[in-house]
């Protein structure tokens, strides 16, 4: 009996491999933009496939983007939709481009819980590329949100004026 116990503790904790965590494997969404792993590889620097694809984050303060404050549009370094306005960036102090609001109907989001708790996710609209995630401490007399995003998975496009 003492060592059925400690059998069944063993055998309940394997079989906890939960249903729910195969089906967010097959639900992955689908976007207007969709290529191979491959595709993306080839396209995509290392560490822009690190980020866009892998979910990964970029170390604070290694982006030029992070300082950068021309007027223009943050497109996503993937696919190139235009994501974020460079009127709705400010400097949060974390170390990553950070931005009041998005570009509506560019971006999208979903549930990270890799590091042991939830946050908010955003990624790419049309090619499903990760960006960063949203917070609720950013500029109260705005919106009150902090996009806070990898530079890595942005490319800069300046205005024309």
């Amino acid at each position: 009996m003492k060592k059925l116990i400690p059998m069944l503790t063993i055998f309940f904790l394997i079989s906890c491999n939960s249903s729910a965590q195969k089906k967010e494997d097959q639900q992955k969404e689908t976007f207007e933009i969709t290529k191979t792993e491959a595709e993306w590889k080839a396209e995509l620097t290392d560490k822009e496939y690190y980020v866009l694809r892998e979910a990964g984050t970029e170390r604070p303060f290694s982006s030029p983007l992070n300082k950068n404050y021309e007027k223009g549009v943050y497109h996503c370094a993937a696919c190139d939709t235009p994501l974020f306005k460079s009127e709705h960036k400010f400097d949060s102090g974390t170390g990553w481009p950070s931005f009041d609001r998005e570009i509506e109907g560019n971006v999208a989001y979903g549930t990270d819980t890799k590091i042991g708790y939830t946050r908010d996710e955003e990624h790419c609209a049309t090619c499903g590329g990760h960006l960063g995630h949203v917070f609720n401490d950013g500029p109260k007399e705005t919106t009150g949100k902090r996009h806070c995003i990898n530079g890595v998975a942005l490319k800069f496009v300046p205005s024309e004026e």
